[in-house]
């Protein structure tokens, strides 16, 4: 595995000294950031009804990029970041998950109102900006099943939205590789330690997040202005 995000712990684990650019020479020269392109609108949607609360799960990478830009996503009223799709009877931490070896992915909580942000919305924007559907356990510079791409559909409706956007986006023509993000169970969703929580937000100048992460944010803005909102969720 491909180690990027070096940290160092400061005394009682309160948190981490930032590396800066540091991290990013840890990555091959050859590596480059995903491409952020428009996928189209999701043929199949949920419809809002008149829940004004549901719940999403979505795993792409470091979970860093993937909590920041889903926070500033209209409708979206909070997002954890955290560690799903292992076994459920298993309690991790960021270091075991590390290995790849526990089943568990970097994963994220997303909480939305569906009246103002849809199921397939979120998925729009999650393979617009965030994520690469056709890379196999990896993103960006992270490789490992830690970094899988994963939905972590929460009804049988979400689960019909997700397979059917899949299936769209083989067809879409937007990549030359075959779609490879799996949907899978979620089992019991982990939160990341604290430290871990809106780190883009925290840590803007962080040299991962901005090599990394904040162009997802920049693409985020730009292909979705209608549905961007300056003031992030909790």
């Amino acid at each position: 595995m491909i180690q990027t995000r070096i940290r160092s712990w400061l005394p009682a684990g309160l948190g981490l000294l930032l590396a800066g650019s540091a991290l990013i020479t840890a990555a091959p020269q050859a590596i480059a950031a995903e491409q952020a392109q428009l996928a189209p609108k999701p043929a199949i949607d949920a419809p809002a009804g008149k829940a004004r609360t549901a719940t999403a799960y979505f795993a792409g990478g470091c979970f860093w990029g993937v909590e920041g830009v889903f926070s500033h996503v209209k409708g979206v009223k909070s997002v954890v970041s955290g560690y799903g799709g292992g076994p459920a009877d298993l309690r991790v931490n960021y270091e075991q998950v590390g290995t790849g070896r526990t089943g568990y992915a970097e994963s994220v909580r997303v909480i939305y109102d569906p009246s103002q942000v849809s199921y397939g919305t979120l998925l729009r924007v999650f393979f617009s900006v965030i994520t690469d559907p056709t890379t196999l356990n990896y993103q960006g510079p992270d490789h490992g099943t830690q970094y899988r791409s994963a939905l972590f559909p929460q009804s049988a409706e979400q689960e019909k939205v997700a397979k059917a956007y899949l299936a769209q986006l083989g067809k879409s023509g937007l990549w030359t590789d075959p779609i490879v993000t799996r949907i899978e169970a979620v089992g019991r969703f982990q939160p990341a330690e604290g430290y871990h929580q809106d780190f883009m937000r925290n840590n803007p100048e962080h040299g991962y997040i901005k090599r990394w992460d904040a162009p997802k944010l920049a693409a985020f803005k730009q292909l979705f202005p209608a549905i961007y909102t300056a003031t992030p969720a909790a």
